[in-house]
Parts: C-alpha cells; sequence; structure tokens
C-alpha cells in the first residue's frame, strides 16, 4: 500500500504518445482488414469461407502487437517510480560547521603549543579523517562571523582558520549561542542536514539560556571539543555543552578524541526525502526486456506478411 501511495510518473506528459499509439493502431487494423471491401457483395455467412486464412482468429495480428508496444513504450518513456534512492552526487559524509573560539585566552599554552594551534591541529586532522566531506568555519569572540560556508576543500578550511587571531575580531567577549545559532542556520540553508563543532575554552555562565534557544537539536546535533587541560574539561564546559544538548569530548594527545567527533558527525545524515540527498528511482527500464522480446516477434520470417 505504500508503494501505491508514493505511486507516480517522472515524466507524465510522456503518457500522450498513447493517443497516436492507440490511433496507429486502429488505422493498421483497418487497413490490415481484407474483408472491408467483400462486406457488401458477399453473404456474412460466407465471407470466412471464402477469404484466406480466415479461420486463424486467434491468432495475435501485428496491430494488437504494435499497441503493446506502443503502450509499453509510453509507460516506460513516462519514468514510472514509488520509491528514492540515493542521489549520485550527494554528499556521501554530512557537513559539518566548525565553531572556533578566537579571544586572547585560546593562546594560553598549558595545552601545548598553544590552545588556538592545538585547536586547528585537530580541525586539520579530522578534515583529513573524513576526506571528501565538506566543512564551513564560524569564528567568534564577543560577536559570530561566517568565514566560510561548507566547502569539501579542506586546504580552504585549514588556510581560514591559520588566518584567525584575536587581533582580527572587532568586538572581545564571548557569544557561543550566537555563533552556534549562526551556523545552524548556515546546515539548515544547505538542506543537507550536518552538525556543528565548537572548539572553545571556556564558556560564559550568564548565557545558558541563549544557549539552550540556539541548540542546533536532532537536526544539527552539536559536539564541543574543550581546549583546555583533560582535568578542566568540566564546569563551565560542561554547563554549556548541557545547554546546548553537546556532547562534550575533552581534547587528547593522540587522535582518539577527532576519531569520537569524526564518529558522532558521521552519524548526522540528511534527513529521509531530503531532495538534496536523494531522487525518485527510475523504474520504466525494467520493461526493456520485456519490450525486447516483443520487439523480436517483428523480426519472424514473413509473419508481417501472413498476417
Amino acid at each position: 500500500m505504500g508503494a501505491l501511495a508514493t505511486f507516480h510518473f517522472l515524466r507524465p506528459w510522456a503518457l500522450l504518445l498513447l493517443v497516436p499509439a492507440a490511433a496507429l493502431w486502429w488505422l493498421t487494423r483497418v487497413r490490415s482488414d481484407t474483408t472491408t471491401r467483400w462486406r457488401e457483395v458477399i453473404a456474412p455467412d460466407l465471407l470466412p469461407l471464402l477469404i484466406v486464412a480466415g479461420d486463424r482468429q486467434g491468432r495475435v495480428a501485428p496491430a494488437a502487437l504494435l499497441a503493446v508496444l506502443s503502450c509499453l513504450g509510453a509507460v516506460a518513456v513516462a519514468g514510472p517510480t514509488w520509491r528514492r534512492e540515493p542521489a549520485p552526487f550527494a554528499a556521501t559524509q554530512p557537513p559539518v560547521m566548525i565553531v572556533l573560539r578566537v579571544t586572547p585566552s585560546m593562546q594560553a599554552t598549558d595545552v601545548a603549543p598553544s590552545r588556538a594551534e592545538r585547536a586547528r591541529q585537530k580541525v586539520s586532522d579530522l578534515l583529513a579523517l573524513r576526506e571528501g566531506a565538506a566543512a564551513g568555519l564560524v569564528a567568534y569572540s564577543g560577536s559570530a562571523h561566517l568565514v566560510l560556508p561548507p566547502t569539501p576543500d579542506p586546504a580552504v578550511v585549514t588556510s581560514m582558520a591559520q588566518a584567525l587571531a584575536p587581533d582580527v575580531m572587532p568586538v572581545e567577549g564571548d557569544r557561543l549561542a550566537q555563533a552556534v545559532s549562526l551556523a545552524a542556520r548556515i546546515l539548515a540553508s544547505g538542506g543537507q542536514g550536518g552538525s556543528i563543532l565548537v572548539l572553545a575554552d571556556s564558556a560564559d555562565p550568564g548565557q545558558d539560556d541563549q544557549l539552550r534557544a540556539a541548540g542546533g537539536g536532532d537536526a544539527s546535533p552539536v559536539t564541543l571539543l574543550a581546549m583546555v587541560p583533560p582535568a578542566r574539561a568540566s564546569g563551565a564546559l560542561g554547563s554549556a555543552a548541557a545547554a546546548l544538548g553537546a556532547t562534550l569530548v575533552p581534547v587528547s594527545v593522540d587522535d582518539a578524541d577527532v576519531r569520537r567527533i569524526a564518529r558522532r558527525l558521521d552519524v548526522a545524515r540528511p534527513a529521509a526525502g531530503d531532495p538534496a540527498s536523494e531522487r525518485w528511482q527510475e523504474a520504466g527500464y525494467w520493461l526493456s526486456p520485456l519490450l525486447a522480446v516483443l520487439v523480436a516477434a517483428w523480426f519472424r520470417r514473413g509473419w508481417v506478411l501472413a498476417s
């Protein structure tokens, strides 16, 4: 019943081909009727006995086969479909918006070589691990700014992240909620789903209400990578993660944190039915073998002339 509910044609205008097909069938049938000109001069009871092959009424006529071929061809061209399939050029991995805190505190060296530099390294490692996946960049301090919309080119993302420094930000402060909200809007406008990754070393506890409103929810899940020593990962960052509904990931000296984040990001698949990631599956080509079998009848020696 579900298939019947979604059944439709991709090119319904092609069904108009049924009209000339029906006209051709009728015209061919009329022209192939050799008894038409004798019906006015020979009695109906005698006519079948006086014509050649008058008793082969059960045989399939070329006109009937032509009608069947035309109808099947029109239906195949119309593109019947009832289910969806992944689009051929859809991204195999959902995009991620990277939200990077750019403040003087990120220059601290308790995470070697510095919090900011380690954050850039983690971004580079993540992009390398998710090769081909699109990534965008949002920078924030006292205001949030879109640096780069999602792009599959990791070199552009890393170079942009390298160029960010506290002195290029117009206002000092902590507008994490504004940055997450901006990232969520960018993902929503792309229509491909995705996740938000926040790299920060602290969060203002006074913005918990704004963070709850800014959280991406199921549409854009948030992951927070704490750019502080693991022993200090809870506290303000833990509170911010809870308000965002985010997963808090402590930074590690190896790539364990990056691999954990990558697994979480890959869960954020595009929603079912998303036109950017799926398309209606063409089913008309399944009629091709049947059409080929019927067309083969036309190659039967003397079949058309004998009918």
